[in-house]
């Protein structure tokens, strides 16, 4: 089982690097992430947050109704002026929610496991929030970097507390 990497990890705050191989290696990774998404029960989970540094997450916002979608080398392409608030929580930050402004809609581009390019149009809801939030963890941005210095001055405590499983 692949291992989660917590808030003060410094893989979470690099840019990760484009994927340029799609073979029989990177599908079983793919598969591996799906398998440790589950078992956290997420909904989203990016390379970066299991300590790998590639532009690769899977998404099931369906609640397993559906095939998580696969995001390799993902781009926003679209996305909307209007925006939501919305409770988010991260796997990497255990115990930690907050109220989060992002476009309420969006259209991603991106790779599936085979290379193949497809896009998904007009993202709403859980779907276009999970998207934003594993695209943030791509470019070493995490979701507590969108909220006041004030609350995250709050959060310094259980910040610590969580960046203390890294050591």
């Amino acid at each position: 089982m692949l291992e989660l990497r917590y808030y003060g990890d410094p893989v979470l705050r690099k840019k990760a690097a484009p994927v340029e191989k799609f073979d029989d290696d990177l599908k079983e990774f793919v598969a591996q992430m799906i398998e440790a998404m589950g078992a956290e029960d997420g909904v989203g989970l990016a390379a970066p947050q299991i300590g790998v540094s590639l532009r690769l997450a899977v998404i099931d916002a369906s609640g397993g109704e559906s095939a998580p979608y696969v995001l390799i080398n993902p781009e926003i392409v679209y996305s909307t002026a209007e925006s939501e608030d919305y409770e988010e929580g991260c796997l990497s930050m255990p115990g930690i929610s907050l109220k989060i402004n992002r476009p309420a809609q969006l259209s991603v581009k991106a790779q599936n496991e085979n290379g193949e390019f497809y896009t998904i149009e007009n993202a709403a809801g859980l779907l276009s929030r999970a998207l934003q939030h594993e695209i943030d963890h791509l470019n070493g941005i995490l979701f507590i970097d969108h909220v006041s210095s004030v609350q995250r001055a709050l959060l310094k405590g259980k910040l610590k507390k969580i960046s203390e499983k890294n050591a």
